[in-house]
């Protein structure tokens, strides 16, 4: 496991577009995934212990999210040749084990990760209604320990901020997780 640390937020950047599959077997594009007031995607990952100890806060607040009419996707861009627990066939178990609300979607040429400067996972990535990227932080001030009633919820308060404001908070602090698994140039 290498920790990483994405790079602090450029405000306005404009989101790549994509069209990958999902679990569900559907193919899902950029502006298919687009809320009414924005869009948030998470890199995360199948096994990462980063992702899989915060994962039923991140999928509660994917849920807040949803409810501000925003969209919300993950994608998985790790290697999975060789971090099997990441194949597609273990995103579909992970994502109906989890109970996911929004769509789980496979970047297996991890052309997608690469667009959007992916560092690890989870790593956030929340755009306003013009598809400009305004929240590059953390989940919430939990990190990978348990959280009580006074986390604060990072990422909720800044996609609702984008929702109602199309701005950011000015204030980020990065997300940490483990680094992408990289394929090995060919």
């Amino acid at each position: 496991m290498v920790a990483a640390t994405p790079p602090a937020c450029d405000f306005g950047w404009k989101a790549a577009d994509f069209a990958l599959p999902a679990t569900d077997g559907s193919i899902v594009t950029l502006d298919a995934a687009l809320g009414r007031n924005g869009l948030l995607i998470m890199f995360i990952c199948n096994h990462c212990p980063y992702v899989v100890s915060v994962l039923d806060r991140l999928i509660a607040d994917a849920r807040a999210v949803q409810a501000l009419e925003i969209g919300v996707v993950a994608i998985c861009a790790n290697d999975a040749d060789n971090y099997p627990a990441d194949s597609f066939d273990n995103m579909v178990t992970f994502a109906k084990r989890g109970g996911f609300t929004f769509p789980y979607l496979h970047d297996e040429n991890q052309s997608v990760a690469r667009a959007y400067g992916a560092a690890c996972t989870p790593d956030f990535f929340g755009f306003n209604h013009e598809l400009e990227l305004q929240y590059r932080g953390r989940l919430d001030d939990a990190g990978r320990g348990a959280a009580d009633r006074s986390t604060k919820r990072e990422l909720y308060d800044a996609m609702r901020r984008i929702a109602e404001t199309g701005t950011g908070p000015t204030a980020q602090i990065p997300s940490m997780g483990c680094s992408i698994k990289w394929k090995s140039a060919a």
